[in-house]
């Protein structure tokens, strides 16, 4: 019965050490930084996203103009047979011609193109300005709550590590075993240990066999069948 005892006054030390680490972690100001932290994420890989797109313009830029500077010498090279040797048909003119225009109608699609693409590189600039304009002013704002957020966290993490203290002070004459067995279910239900309740778990207040209340009751510990806490009386 004194080890229970102790485990239960370990027990109250250990979840003010808990509930100390809980308001920590959803403390305001570290709730705003994690969201700062994540949109500044977003807006990396963003731009990332777009630098990558405007390389692939610019790659294709450069095939675009290599493709118009081929087919102008293919224009070049019919125009030059054309005037070494005319048709002598109609159908043979025919055929120059729409040759020449297949070529011209390909530069033109290319020049098409050229100027799509040159119109969402400049898209892509101004979107990529105003992602980093924002960035810097949330960065900014991050920086300064950054400041104020240290100064809690300093002040927090010494009450925590006293609160730590206080309950590994009171585990010390705890049997292993027995510490154990609280760390144990303490993976799947906060609190490990609960205080029988009439005939209730105290922790998910659920009805017990009456031969579970009898052990309970003398001084045996029972783990709760529904939500696997200890259940002890003291």
């Amino acid at each position: 019965m004194e080890q229970l005892t102790l485990l239960w006054n370990y027990q109250l030390a250990d979840m003010e050490a808990e509930r100390q680490e809980t308001a920590m972690k959803r403390s305001p100001i570290r709730q705003k930084l994690l969201k700062y932290q994540d949109y500044l994420r977003e807006q990396k890989a963003l731009t990332t996203q777009i630098e990558e797109d405007v390389q692939a313009m610019v790659d294709r830029l450069d095939a675009l103009k290599d493709a118009i500077t081929h087919t102008e010498d293919q224009l070049k090279a019919l125009q030059a047979r054309f005037e070494e040797k005319r048709p002598d048909s109609s159908e043979g003119i025919q055929e120059y011609v729409q040759e020449t225009q297949h070529l011209v109608q390909t530069i033109v699609g290319y020049e098409q193109e050229i100027r799509r693409i040159n119109k969402d590189a400049g898209d892509r600039d101004h979107q990529q300005h105003d992602i980093l304009m924002r960035a810097a002013k949330i960065r900014a704002e991050y920086d300064k709550l950054k400041t104020d957020y240290d100064v809690e966290y300093k002040e927090n993490m010494q009450k925590l590590e006293q609160l730590r203290a206080a309950a590994a002070e009171k585990a010390k004459d705890i049997e292993p075993g027995w510490l154990d067995k609280y760390k144990a279910i303490k993976q799947h239900s906060m609190p490990p240990l609960a205080q029988l309740n009439g005939d209730q778990c105290g922790g998910c207040r659920m009805s017990l066999p009456s031969a579970v209340v009898r052990s309970v009751r003398g001084g045996v510990p029972v783990e709760c069948e529904s939500c696997g806490r200890l259940i002890i009386q003291l």
